[in-house]
């Protein structure tokens, strides 16, 4: 297994390179991909390589999942009422997570937000999206999904910091449990 140094530094080498023509798009997507059991030792090394990034001349934007999932969920109208029903019945997992899934899904929140947060750097050549704490989609989405979803607007460095396993050259295992995924257009960068 490769170190989480190693791959940070070929994901930055690639990212300057940009993307060959030979990839299923030409969008700028890249997956920095490492074991679900490094996703504590990947935030702690995030701040630094944001400040890496910066001092390569990157303007490093960040898109947090787990900070906009939970703006999601809190300014849903139905939330206290979702708090109220988990308050009793608290072991129903199955419940609660159908009714946060459902939150999540309407009007394609998430999808927006990532969407709304690529938009304004569309056209500026040193702008770099790092989305962080993808495994807060689960048991929610699996980032491909929204990945497809937005293709086409990808117009700068987008870096998805993935928990999972690398299974082949584009097909990944989210947080190394869920089935391999091929269905991405990107890049991908350790696992």
């Amino acid at each position: 297994m490769s170190s989480l140094k190693a791959d940070f530094d070929e994901l930055r080498e690639r990212i300057r390179h940009g993307r060959e023509l030979g990839h299923a798009s030409f969008e700028p997507i890249y997956y920095l991909v490492f074991s679900p059991d490094q996703i504590l030792e990947v935030k702690r090394q995030t701040p630094a390589w944001v400040s890496k990034l910066h001092q390569e001349g990157w303007d490093v934007h960040t898109f947090s999942i787990a900070e906009h999932i939970w703006s999601l969920l809190k300014d849903d109208p139905l939330w206290s009422l979702c708090v109220i029903e988990d308050k009793s019945a608290p072991m129903d997992w199955s419940r609660t997570n159908k009714a946060l899934a459902d939150i999540l899904v309407a009007d394609n929140g998430l999808l927006k937000r990532l969407e709304d947060a690529l938009q304004p750097l569309e056209g500026s050549k040193s702008a770099l999206l790092l989305v962080t704490d993808l495994e807060a989609l689960h048991p929610f989405f699996r980032i491909g999904a929204i990945e497809s979803q937005l293709q086409g607007k990808f117009h700068v460095p987008t870096v998805f910091l993935y928990p999972g396993v690398r299974t082949g050259k584009t097909r990944l295992k989210f947080l190394g449990f869920y089935p391999e995924d091929g269905n991405y257009r990107s890049v991908h960068v350790g696992g």
